[in-house]
């Protein structure tokens, strides 16, 4: 079973020191150099990658674990690579530290980004291993080979282990980039195939350790009144009562808020006691006074009001092409819609914890992150103190959604330790979680088109209107970050010569973030109800529509046609949109699902939508039934999915049975509203996730073979699921849902 240490910095050290290791860069996405601080192997061919003179493999994982496999699946692609036994492979998680890149486990990237960096890792290390037992035999490298964890030199039959050439490796210079040779596709032992996640075993038995579980020597334990408004400041508190309770050491005020927001601490007033539970207990003794500050007035109907109201209103032009006003002035028939998308909650299974300890000017931290190198920032910020100066420790997260890329948390229990004089652990209760959450932003869009008599758009409008995650970082961010219009918005891939996108202001009153899929959720949801409206006009089938809509096979270069069309840090030239391949999925997701032999009918229904984001292709078939009582019922979703090279099959099918499952939640109950600034929701009572007999009774996810590069699968399958739950359900009653969540509507 391969294992996940965690080792101190100053015990690496003594031991790196002792052992003599020659240490070698290899480049990625930056400059990076070093050895790894959580591995004392003294071979190491690169940063990501050691070898120990027992021939045990030491690979890094840099990347966040929180249920996707990222912790194996990067590992193997390195091992792989190599040829090296996987059961004779360590992995160890890696300190937040630059030099192994970006570390922030979000966006569906982490494969997208660093495939290419651990295939490189694997191939250096085995090439340095050939040459070094072509040392040790006094042959020609191009003799010496790497078979399942040997190298083997054919014309005399010898071999050696790893670990019997670490002492000959340490002294080799590793290959140039241009010089690494990489295996075949047919040559793959392990890439392509189904591998047990390391953690298995671990979280099966209960041995798993996540950032609730983290604990440090003479720690105590805080828990934290935030003001109820965001924004508000701290006036008065009187902690008398709370000071009296048992175990309660002390109460700490915190600061609030400046500008810019970023991953500050809210602020408040901290209750720090022998345990969490008297913490918690204690904090609702604190009798205080707040100053509420302008959000207090925010108010969800007034706000969703003025959303729609603003996406009625010419905004913004994110994406022109033709001249839709003239189309218009000459149209006979158009078609308007406006659809909504409320605040989203993350609401991962493990609300934020962190334990931190401050000494001798420097941060200690072990917690459930997302980015490490962020928390190090933020406390650094924070403090006061160089970022060089923290340390954070990665443990295993019960979830994260996008939510524990934000270390606000991590920087409370730095915060607290520095003013106490010991380590403080910071756990969230699920009621803290919900109410000072980086909410997924609520969204107003207005759609608008005039069509042929055929029913196929001449000219299409669309306008966004939300609150920006820029304003976190840019106070005054009244319009959308570019990254968030690339969303799904200004890349709608339909062949219609007059189309324009446009995106409205609006002031935000919360703290906004990016959640699993970000713009894409309303983004999908308004373009593809849209053309399912559309199509039910023009009375044909949806899939045949889909498909007219998206024209002839053609990629999409919008460097030449309008805004940057791939999403931030991608290249055109290795992921430009592929209408063929999004054509595909549609076409599968059809043929799966058995489109053509399945007809809706009063109370049962089916519906489609497909959509693009973070560069891979999906779409998904529906099927609903609603009962006498009103009652929705999904019996089965058909997910097709092109994700280019598939590393790990059985992580990229639980990925996408996953966002099956939490797509339905969002769109059949997600919903967070405030009334006078506050956040009125407050656990799952009254903000449900949707419950067995309420998710999909089934669903077959059908990934098509393709040799592209590798894009993500954490988040693409999310978008499709609220169009295609909406569709099906006005082919079944006739309803159309324009608004989430579903529950807001009565559908008998």
């Amino acid at each position: 079973m391969n294992t996940i240490n965690i080792v101190s910095r100053r015990g690496f050290l003594e031991r790196f020191v002792s052992a003599g290791a020659l240490i070698i860069g290899v480049p990625v996405l930056q400059q990076v150099s070093g050895a790894a601080e959580v591995d004392d192997a003294p071979f190491h061919p690169s940063v990501y990658l050691g070898l120990e003179p027992d021939g045990t493999v030491v690979i890094i994982a840099h990347r966040s674990e929180m249920g996707t496999g990222i912790r194996s699946v990067l590992p193997m692609i390195a091992a792989d690579e190599l040829d090296a036994d996987w059961k004779r492979c360590k992995v160890e998680q890696a300190i937040g530290d630059p030099k192994y890149g970006d570390q922030n486990t979000d966006g569906s990237c982490s494969i997208t980004n660093f495939h290419t960096a651990f295939r490189e890792a694997g191939a250096t290390a085995r090439m340095m291993l050939e040459n070094s037992a072509a040392l040790k035999w006094s042959v020609p490298a191009s003799e010496c080979h790497v078979k399942f964890h040997e190298v083997l030199h054919a014309p005399s039959g010898r071999k050696a282990g790893f670990g019997e050439l670490v002492a000959l490796g340490i002294k080799q210079l590793p290959p140039k980039k241009e010089e690494l040779k990489f295996k075949s596709p047919s040559e793959y032992r392990y890439i392509g195939k189904d591998m047990p996640i390391i953690d298995l075993e671990d979280l099966c038995t209960g041995r798993g350790k996540f950032g609730i579980d983290a604990k440090m020597p003479g720690m105590v334990y805080a828990s934290i009144e935030r003001p109820p408004v965001f924004g508000g400041k701290l006036v008065s508190v009187d902690d008398a009562e709370a000071r009296k309770m048992r175990g309660v050491q002390q109460t700490v005020t915190l600061d609030g808020l400046k500008l810019p927001y970023g991953f500050q601490p809210l602020g408040g007033v901290a209750v720090i006691a022998d345990n969490t539970w008297t913490a918690m207990q204690a904090r609702k003794k604190l009798k205080i006074e707040w100053d509420l500050g302008p959000n207090a007035a925010y108010e969800s109907e007034a706000y969703k009001k003025q959303l729609l109201d603003t996406a009625r209103k010419p905004g913004k032009v994110v994406r022109n092409a033709g001249d839709v006003d003239a189309e218009f002035a000459r149209a006979s028939k158009v078609h308007e819609a406006a659809y909504y998308v409320p605040l989203l909650a993350h609401a991962p299974m493990e609300p934020p914890a962190a334990v931190a300890e401050f000494k001798d000017g420097k941060v200690l931290a072990y917690a459930a992150v997302q980015d490490p190198q962020a928390a190090q920032d933020i406390i650094s910020k924070t403090l006061g103190i160089d970022k060089k100066d923290v340390t954070c420790h990665v443990t295993l997260l019960g979830g994260g959604f996008g939510r524990k890329s934000k270390p606000d948390y991590v920087a409370e229990a730095a915060l607290l330790s520095k003013k106490i004089g010991k380590p403080v652990k910071v756990t969230w209760s699920r009621e803290d979680d919900l109410h000072f959450d980086y909410y997924h932003s609520v969204a107003g869009m207005y759609m608008k088109a005039t069509t042929d008599a055929k029913g196929r758009p001449t000219a299409w409008l669309q306008r966004s209107v939300f609150p920006s995650i820029g304003n976190m970082f840019a106070p005054n961010a009244d319009y959308a970050a570019g990254f968030e219009m690339e969303m799904g918005w200004i890349n709608v891939p339909y062949d219609i010569a007059n189309q324009r996108a446009e995106n409205g202001p609006v002031k935000n009153h919360v703290r906004i973030g990016w959640l699993r899929s970000v713009s894409n959720i309303y983004h999908a949801f308004a373009v593809q109800s849209f053309t399912d409206e559309l199509a039910a006009a023009a009375n044909r089938d949806r899939v045949e529509y889909m498909l007219d809509l998206l024209g002839e096979p053609r990629k999409m270069n919008m460097k030449e046609d309008g805004p940057h069309l791939a999403k931030a840090g991608d290249k055109m030239d290795q992921f430009p949109l592929d209408t063929a391949r999004w054509r595909r999925v549609i076409e599968v997701a059809a043929e799966r699902s058995g489109w053509a032999n399945k007809k809706s009918s009063p109370g049962h229904g089916f519906g489609i939508a497909s959509h693009w984001s973070f560069n891979t292709y999906v779409a998904a078939v529906v099927e609903v039934e609603v009962d006498q009582r009103g009652q929705l019922h999904i019996h089965r979703v058909d997910i097709a999915a092109d994700p280019g090279q598939i590393i790990n099959p059985d992580r990229v099918n639980a990925q996408f049975e996953g966002a099956a499952v939490f797509g339905t939640s969002l769109t059949l109950m997600g919903e967070i509203t405030a009334m006078d600034g506050k956040i009125q929701q407050s656990n799952f009572h009254n903000y449900p996730v949707a419950r067995m007999s309420e998710a999909p009774l089934k669903t077959h996810v059908h990934i098509v073979a393709s040799n592209e590069a590798p894009a993500g699968v954490g988040e693409p399958g999310v978008p499709v699921m609220a169009p295609a739950i909406c569709n099906a359900i006005f082919a079944a009653t006739g309803k159309r849902i324009r608004e989430l969540p579903v529950k807001k509507t009565k559908l008998a």
